[in-house]
């Protein structure tokens, strides 16, 4: 039977490792062409090799998405390689290296933000309007997270460009809703992924109260996320535009809440 993207151009930027690596292969697997975009060879080499192994049809761009070049060089390779976009996925994204005090951070520091959060996303996304109106169909997500709907300790500016990208896919479904194209976000939570490795970070003498912290009971993977974003790639959403997908295991509606040992629930991390 035909995949849910079959013989559909699809851009992932950062699709080398993590939640882009499983929505690079997830989309292979339903037959979709795919473009990863990544800064790290080694990562996209191995997102390449998997797919092919598999018997998909990808092609990887290594390249930094955050530079003009970037995002020209990427949406080229894309259309010359197959001659049209159909599916754009903005994954790219991170918290940056530093919790310096807000009051203590500069102009440069925010800048930085900025371009790994929200300036590409901009970028990337006015690249592939132009062949996306010319043919009349297209579908754009956008990787967000729960803290654009939260707050997070000590990283306001990360959160504030969060939120900007909830507010332009908004915009932009609205805008070109009647060209055909589609713009949502997903906004995970709790997922494991290079940048947060919760294997690693969780002692083994506190995984019991992995249940506890997430309100469906195990932390998430990247291919939790792959099914979220080929579900919002494909037919299946046709009705669906200018929404974000909270794919977090429940923690946003848990709202701090926890769920103790013996089925009361607590708003403290630890039982008291």
């Amino acid at each position: 039977m035909p995949g849910l993207l079959d013989g559909r151009v699809a851009i992932v930027t950062g699709g080398g490792g993590g939640i882009g690596r499983g929505i690079s292969e997830r989309f292979a697997a339903e037959g979709a062409r795919v473009v990863v975009a990544d800064i790290d060879s080694e990562l996209a080499s191995e997102t390449e090799r998997a797919i092919r192994s598999a018997g998909g049809d990808v092609t990887c761009v290594v390249t930094d998405i955050c530079e003009p070049e970037g995002v020209e060089r990427t949406v080229a390779t894309a259309l010359d390689a197959h001659g049209t976009i159909d599916v754009l996925v903005n994954n790219v994204g991170h918290y940056g290296p530093s919790r310096t005090p807000f009051r203590d951070q500069g102009r440069d520091d925010w800048l930085a933000l900025y371009r790994i959060n929200l300036e590409h996303v901009l970028a990337c996304t006015q690249a592939v309007l132009p062949t996306m109106v010319d043919r009349g169909r297209g579908s754009i997500i956008s990787v967000s997270t729960v803290e654009a709907f939260r707050s997070i300790p000590s990283m306001p500016v990360y959160s504030a460009f969060k939120s900007g990208i909830t507010a332009f896919t908004r915009s932009i479904a609205i805008d070109y809703g009647r060209d055909g194209i589609r713009a949502n976000a997903i906004a995970p939570d709790l997922v494991e992924t290079l940048q947060v490795p919760y294997s690693r970070w969780v002692q083994p003498e506190d995984e019991h109260l992995i249940p506890m912290w997430v309100p469906v009971g195990r932390f998430g993977v990247p291919h939790d996320l792959a099914g979220v974003a080929l579900f919002l790639a494909s037919d299946l959403s046709a009705f669906v535009t200018g929404t974000t997908v909270h794919a977090d295991g429940g923690s946003l509606a848990a709202g701090g809440w926890f769920r103790r040992d013996d089925d009361a629930w607590t708003n403290r991390p630890r039982q008291p």
